[in-house]
């Protein structure tokens, strides 16, 4: 498919009587095959959208130096800052690893939200229908529970996908207000703590199922899975040969097919292990954060995580810096209240950087290409 605008360069002086009219014309080009940007393109995306953004702020009658700033010092300044930026950018790290897995083979994956809250939910049950387990067991089975919760949701995606065509855009993101459902009927129905003054939530998790924090702070273990599963998926993806294939999927899925690579079961392996990365990070928020299911338990990690992913290029060391690049955005969202603007300045960043990101894919794929 081409999409050509064609333009002709004229001469800027009149050609003498007798002579001809040199004249170049230009055409603009859709190259497919132009799949990856350059490796400068998240971090000029970046800096758009500061620019972008501090029109906004200046049109507030605010420094925009002023604001980043303060966000920055709020998010990276202190100690209390840095943990709690690390904080939010383990769901951050946990979800944008599962949508990288799935965006490698082109397998759009935008459910991490709803994976995520019954990874939550099935953790919980734990702490309802197992109330007496060691802190040992406890911490076990709530994992392999959250896991599984968000294996299965990742695979309600997969399967639509692979035996019937279904577009797994829409798969996953229906799941995504199922679970959010799901999540309100047990809060506000069987799980509701009886002694929680009417607020929807289940009863505080005791310090045995809670996860271990570093000293005062909130920093849990949940970022040790975090790295952990980064870890594992540079591994396999740079040097195992599923991850060859997965790599293949993605580039030339004719090529793959045609290669004998199953197509259908490495869509449902990685669609489960998707999931149930961000079923981990679900766990991870309950166990380690709120110590409680609750109304809300995310406020939009699943969603956040598909820019950390595209950020990062679906690259392993990438991930772990663009989570917690987000995870410095929200927290320096809540900084700048002290000045007078909304913490939701930083969803307007992140809503900026994805916005210039897709931009600059977009374009990248265009050449102007001249014909005479």
């Amino acid at each position: 498919m081409s999409l050509e605008n064609r333009s002709n360069a004229a001469v800027s002086r009149p050609a003498p009587p007798g002579k001809s009219v040199w004249r170049m014309s230009y055409r603009l080009e859709y190259d497919s095959s132009r799949a990856r940007s350059p490796w400068w393109t998240p971090i000029l995306s970046v800096v758009l959208a500061l620019v972008l953004c501090a029109i906004f702020i200046a049109a507030t009658g605010m420094s925009p130096i002023t604001v980043y700033e303060r966000m920055f010092r709020g998010a990276f300044g202190t100690a209390y800052g840095f943990t709690e930026t690390m904080v939010k950018a383990i769901p951050l790290l946990l979800c944008g690893l599962g949508i990288a897995m799935a965006y490698r083979i082109s397998v759009w994956n935008i459910g991490a939200e709803g994976q995520l809250t019954v990874g939550a939910m099935a953790a919980t049950a734990v702490t309802i229908y197992c109330p007496g387990l060691s802190s040992f067991w406890s911490i076990l089975l709530m994992l392999l529970l959250g896991i599984a919760a968000g294996a299965l949701w990742g695979l309600m995606t997969a399967v639509p996908r692979t035996h019937f065509g279904v577009n797994e855009l829409i798969t996953s993101l229906m799941l995504n207000y199922v679970a959010l459902l799901a999540l309100d009927y047990v809060v506000f129905g069987p799980w509701k703590d009886p002694k929680g003054f009417n607020f929807p939530g289940s009863p505080m998790f005791t310090a045995a199922q809670s996860l271990p924090v570093l000293g005062s702070t909130r920093l849990h273990i949940g970022l040790v899975f975090g790295l952990v599963a980064v870890l594992i998926y540079f591994l396999m993806i740079r040097f195992t040969r599923w991850g060859y294939e997965l790599k293949l999927m993605g580039a030339n899925p004719a090529a793959a097919r045609y290669a004998g690579i199953h197509i259908k079961r490495h869509i449902i392996i990685v669609m489960l292990i998707s999931g149930g990365l961000a079923g981990v990070a679900g766990m991870a928020e309950v166990s380690g954060v709120t110590h409680k299911l609750m109304q809300g338990i995310s406020p939009g990690y699943g969603y956040t995580a598909i820019i950390v992913a595209w950020l990062a290029k679906l690259n392993p060391l990438g991930l772990i810096l663009t989570s917690v690049l987000f995870g410095g955005l929200i927290v320096g969202g809540y900084s700048v209240q002290t000045i007078g603007l909304p913490s939701s300045i930083s969803e307007m960043l992140q809503g900026s950087i994805l916005f210039f990101l897709i931009a600059g894919e977009m374009i990248h794929r265009f050449r102007i290409r001249r014909s005479v």
